[in-house]
Parts: C-alpha cells; sequence; structure tokens
C-alpha cells in the first residue's frame, strides 16, 4: 500500500501551480489514516506540500470536519447555526449531553462518543441536522436522541 507522503503526492499532481490547493485533500487523507490529526500527522503533509506545519494547521484548524484531538468511536455534530438553532439545537444538543453523560466538545470517559456542536452542517432545510459518523440525520428531535444512542450503543 502507498505511504501517506505517496498519496499526498498524487494528489499534489493535481494541482501543479500551487501546492496548497492541495492541503484539503492532503489532510482529508491524513485524518483517515491516523483517525484525527496529531501533530505528527499536520507535519507530514506539511512536508509531502512543502509548507510549514503552522501554515497546514491554520487550514486544519478552520474547518470543522478536521478532528485536531482523538475522537471516539461514533463522532456526533450538532448543527448548531441559526436555522436549527431557531427551532431548537440547542434542546438536541443538550439532550445528546444527557443521554450520553458527555459534555459538548469532549469524549465519553469510555471513548466511545464525542460530542461536538458545529457551524453548519449545510442542511438549513431540514433543521436540526445532526451528523454522526459522517452520516446525516435530519429533522432531529430532543425526544429522537435516546433512541439514537441506543443505536449507537448496540452497534
Amino acid at each position: 500500500m502507498n505511504s501517506l507522503y505517496e498519496k499526498i503526492q498524487e494528489v499534489r499532481q493535481l494541482y501543479p501551480r500551487e501546492s496548497r490547493s492541495a492541503v484539503l485533500p492532503a489532510l482529508r487523507l491524513a485524518q483517515e489514516e491516523h483517525g484525527w490529526l496529531p501533530p505528527g500527522a499536520i507535519r507530514e503533509v506539511a512536508d509531502a506540500l512543502e509548507l510549514t506545519p503552522a501554515y497546514v494547521h491554520s487550514v486544519a484548524s478552520f474547518y470543522d470536519q478536521f478532528q485536531l484531538r482523538p475522537v471516539g468511536r461514533h463522532l456526533i455534530e450538532v448543527c448548531t447555526n441559526v436555522s436549527c438553532a431557531v427551532v431548537g439545537a440547542q434542546k438536541v444538543l443538550e439532550a445528546f449531553k444527557e443521554s450520553l453523560d458527555c459534555a459538548p466538545g469532549a469524549t465519553s470517559e469510555d471513548g466511545e462518543f464525542t460530542l461536538r456542536p458545529v457551524e453548519c452542517l449545510g442542511g438549513c432545510g431540514w433543521a436540526t441536522v445532526v451528523a454522526i459518523d459522517g452520516h446525516y440525520r435530519t429533522k432531529v428531535q430532543p425526544g429522537d436522541v435516546p433512541a439514537i444512542v441506543e443505536e449507537l450503543r448496540g452497534s
């Protein structure tokens, strides 16, 4: 199998004029390999693209889809932008907090769940949107949360 460096070089070839254009796909590759973006992965991406680690970290820290800390086996992201907020996103977030015994922005003690409020998941017409391991659930209500958590615990 190709090393991360080799995979990044393949992506980099798609952007021959400017290696910075390959940062997002390179970070995605690194996160897929490591499960999150530890400092070593940031350095790997920077080295492969001949950029500074500070630049690569600044890009990674800007986007919600990149994890700069380890995450649980299940990543639960609740959209808290205005469209979701007006239909009760905060109550959905609180319901997950109670059901998981996990504060927003943290990982549960057993390492199973990471709960994150996020700025926008792009599903404004289907609020409240919750992304679970990258799969969207729409029109989530606080009463839906216990069943969602039970389903995840059983998986």
